[in-house]
């Protein structure tokens, strides 16, 4: 065999090429909204903590959105101040890590038909886990959505010519379409929808007029391509998966 034949067991350069599923663009509240409605559900990192106020002064905060369209609604978090004010203003909640499977078991909650997990993978260093703790939530043949950003979104292609990164400076990892698909495979979810989700320009500390209109033509070309049959582009995959548990 010659040095540049593949061995048994790996991969040759073009079988890392992959065909992208089909996707289309949703508005990813409106999506989780409309998915959990008449369900039992169980909201992972529900707190958003850090913008918690920002998103409930927008009245974009999932969790009070999931709310209004679940049958039943859980909140986990490791926030402990999050889950405090959530109880405070009526919601059941509980502060724990949902990377650790017994600490999540010992809650004995109720299965629930869905776990949304909503912008909070990207943010641990130990994802796998976190998808197992997942599936001792659900009930059989249940179901967990979610997003995170997309590590092939055009923004940061594109700024990437000028030396700048858009990223959370908490998150640790960033997913594509595929590696986030094997990740879930490897721990027993089998996906079932795929969607991309294209962001808002919010206001941010010390962020000029300049900085907010080329934000906004940034997120206007994406969304012209996403419509033109490259949903990809978009900065937001939303995945839906079902757990395989016997």
């Amino acid at each position: 065999m010659s040095g540049d034949a593949a061995r048994p067991g790996e991969f040759d350069q073009g079988a890392m090429l992959m065909r992208l599923p089909r996707a289309t663009v949703v508005d990813r509240l409106a999506f989780v909204s409309e998915l959990v409605a008449g369900r039992r559900v169980i909201h992972v990192g529900f707190a958003d903590a850090g913008c918690t106020e920002m998103q409930q002064g927008a009245g974009t905060w999932l969790h009070a959105r999931l709310a209004a369209t679940a049958a039943t609604l859980v909140g986990l978090d490791l926030d402990k101040a999050g889950v405090e004010n959530a109880r405070a203003a009526g919601y059941e909640a509980y502060a724990v890590d949902c990377r650790d499977t017994e600490a999540v078991r010992a809650l004995d909650l109720a299965p629930a038909e869905i776990v949304v997990a909503g912008e909070v993978i990207e943010h641990l260093d130990a994802p796998g886990a976190f998808l197992d703790a997942l599936a001792t939530l659900v009930e059989p043949g249940g179901l967990v959505a979610l997003t995170t950003p997309n590590g092939n979104g055009l923004g940061n292609a594109l700024l990437g010519i000028v030396n700048i990164e858009v990223t959370h400076p908490d998150h640790v990892v960033s997913f594509t379409w595929r590696n986030l698909s094997t990740l879930l495979a490897r721990h027993g979810w089998s996906v079932v929808e795929v969607h991309t989700a294209i962001a808002t320009v919010k206001g941010a500390r010390g962020s000029g007029a300049l900085t907010r209109l080329g934000g906004a033509l940034l997120l206007g070309l994406t969304r012209v391509l996403a419509r033109l049959g490259a949903p990809f582009v978009a900065d937001t995959l939303v995945v839906v998966a079902r757990h395989e548990r016997d």
